[in-house]
């Protein structure tokens, strides 16, 4: 078990560093209250296709790393209290 344990602690560091880079690199996407203020149009074709860029998957990557991350904090308490 205490292979196991090891393991899990190391991907557990690697998934946390790899979502502390991401989360750094991301641009900040909301306009603020300009953009409400002034009605920012969302129906333009890079709102349909910004899925397919950079940023796009990198909010992807984020949010599958953020589930792994707490997929493995879960793991990891069930696996030091037994």
């Amino acid at each position: 078990m205490e292979i196991v344990k090891y393991i899990i602690m190391g991907i557990y560091a690697i998934v946390c560093l790899a979502l502390i880079v991401l989360v750094l690199k991301q641009s900040k996407e909301d306009s603020g209250a300009s953009g409400t203020i002034v009605g920012a149009s969302a129906n333009n074709f890079y709102e349909k296709n910004k899925g397919k860029t950079t940023e796009g998957k990198m909010k992807r990557a984020t949010i599958i790393l953020m589930i792994v991350f707490a997929i493995l904090t879960i793991a990891l308490g069930i696996i030091y209290v037994v």
